[in-house]
This record gives structure tokens, C-alpha cells and sequence, in this order.
């Protein structure tokens, strides 16, 4: 199998949404003194990615006997990898690649276990289960409209706080709340990426909240995702008392307030949507890149 086939089945440009919140986490650590050290930091990136990953190709697995073969509007971003579609790889080759990219995953997490993490036992075990349970079937989260409180959960406060507990040692409320901010704008990635799939997903019984509530309400919906990051920051800080320098990440602001205007403007199907998808991953990246300079910034300064 080529290098090129593998990455895109596996969807490795999309690691930033679990990595940014993994590299969020080890900015608090460091901000507060408690940095485990890059061993640590090396083997939670490890995990995470490795889950990630594997979540993404039994996604590819499932939704090749559901929604991705139905649908025409496929995107960059959106309507799958279509290695299968293309016949680059099988459906089973997919599904083998996602338990190697988990077993790499769990192997990460035992290894941290062993080193005097034991809860990261039961932290993976969340991770592992959320992205297996997202699209497997019978369950298939994405089909019963709980995908989407799936993703906010796994990668963003849970991922913070498990990453903070592998990096540290400690549970941390900061280290959960902290994660609030990305599980907005990971959940608006998720549902930006569900308008081109609508008619599809709506044939194959795929029944996500984009279905369920149509069109208009889901843009509603998405234009308030991608502004509560930036509300949520005062209180952030005022709660953990966490330092000021974290309104650094209202340099993001400009792209969600872009996003959220363009949606409203531009037919899901046509090739002017794929920008504002787009953009709602660089307000996710931007904003995530500038709380953690700012964390890093603010524990330089002591």
C-alpha cells in the first residue's frame, strides 16, 4: 500500500483536532508546574493519534455500505476519504488498518498505565469506545443523533483532561473545562461537514442532528458554535484563574464571525461551500495555536 493511499484513508491532515487539544493540555501543565516531562507528552500523542486514526478508517468502513456511496457532493472535507469508492483499498482493508491504528493506540495506553498512570485505563477506554461506537453498527452514535455530543465530549474536555492526567499525573477540572472552547469549534467542524452530505446521509437513514433539524436551524445552530469559544474564554479565566494572555485567542474570532456569515449566503452543494469548511478548521487550529502560545507565554513570564 503507498504512503499517499494510506494518509489519505486515515485522514492524517484532520490530526489536529485531537492533537491541538492534546498540545492545549501540556500548555496548562506547563503553565501550572506540573509537566510529566516530553516522554509522557510523546506517548499521550501516540494514543490519541492512534485512536484518532482509527476512528476515522471504521468511520470509512461503515459509511461505505450507508451514506458514501450515495453521495454526490462529496467535498475535501467531507463524504469520507473514498479510498474505498475509488478502489484504492478494500472495505475489509480499511477495517484492518483501523484495529492496527487502535492497537498502536492501546499500546500507547498501557505503556502510560505501567508508568504510573492508571487512569488512563479508563480515560483511553472512553476514547477507544466513543470512536468505535460513533459509526459501528448496531449502535452507530452518528445515526441517532448523539454524534455530535459524541465528538464535543471525546475531543474536546475529555481529551484535555485525559491528555492533562497522561501528561501529569493529576485529575484537574481546569483541565477539563479547558477543552470547552475546541469542543465548540470541533462540533462545528462535524457540522459544517454534514450539510454536503444531507441528502445522502437523509437516503441512507442517517439520521444526525443536520437531518433532523434541516437546513436553516442548522446554520443557526453552527453560527452559535463557532462564537461560544470566544464567550466561554472570560469566564475560563476567571473560574481557574487563568491568566489574561488567553484572550490572545480572539485573533480567531474574524474567521468564525466570517463563517458564520458566509453560511447563510452559499448553497451546501455548491463548490463555494468547501472555503467556509475551510475556515471552520483554521478558526479550530487558530484559536487552539493561540491559547496555547499564550499558556506556554504566560508560564515563561512565571
Amino acid at each position: 500500500m503507498r504512503l499517499g493511499v494510506f494518509i489519505r484513508a486515515a485522514r492524517l491532515p484532520f490530526l489536529t483536532g485531537s492533537l491541538m487539544p492534546v498540545a492545549l493540555a501540556g500548555a496548562l501543565a506547563v503553565y501550572q508546574g506540573t509537566w510529566g516531562g516530553f516522554w509522557y507528552f510523546f506517548m499521550t500523542v501516540l494514543g490519541v493519534a492512534g485512536l484518532h486514526t482509527g476512528g476515522n478508517l471504521i468511520n470509512d468502513y461503515y459509511d461505505s455500505f450507508g451514506s458514501d456511496p450515495l453521495n454526490q457532493y462529496a467535498t475535501p472535507f467531507s463524504g469520507g476519504s473514498r479510498v474505498i469508492q475509488n478502489g484504492d483499498l478494500s472495505a475489509e482493508a480499511v477495517r484492518n488498518l483501523a484495529y492496527i491504528c487502535w492497537g498502536v493506540g492501546v499500546l500507547a495506553g498501557l505503556i502510560l498505565v505501567s508508568s504510573g498512570r492508571p487512569w488512563v485505563a479508563l480515560l483511553g477506554l472512553f476514547g477507544l469506545a466513543a470512536a468505535y461506537l460513533y459509526s459501528a453498527a448496531p449502535v452507530q452514535l452518528m445515526s441517532k443523533g448523539l454524534g455530535e455530543m459524541t465528538i464535543f465530549l471525546a475531543f474536546g474536555p475529555m481529551l484535555t483532561l485525559g491528555s492533562y492526567y497522561a501528561l501529569t499525573g493529576q485529575i484537574s477540572a481546569a483541565g477539563f473545562y479547558l477543552g470547552l472552547p475546541l469542543a465548540f469549534l470541533i462540533t462545528a467542524i462535524l457540522w459544517i461537514n454534514e450539510f454536503p452530505d444531507l441528502e445522502a446521509d437523509r437516503a441512507a437513514a442517517k439520521e444526525h442532528l443536520v437531518v433532523r433539524l434541516g437546513l436553516d436551524r442548522a446554520r443557526q445552530v453552527y453560527a452559535g458554535l463557532m462564537l461560544a469559544p470566544f464567550i466561554s474564554l472570560p469566564f475560563l479565566m476567571a473560574i481557574f484563574r487563568l491568566p489574561g494572555h488567553l484572550l490572545a485567542g480572539l485573533v480567531a474570532l474574524p474567521l468564525a464571525v466570517s463563517a458564520s456569515r458566509q453560511v447563510w449566503q452559499t448553497d451546501p452543494t455548491a463548490e463555494e461551500f468547501v472555503p467556509i469548511q475551510a475556515l471552520t478548521i483554521k478558526t479550530h487550529f487558530l484559536l487552539g495555536l493561540a491559547l496555547t502560545l499564550a499558556l506556554l507565554y504566560a508560564a515563561w513570564l512565571g
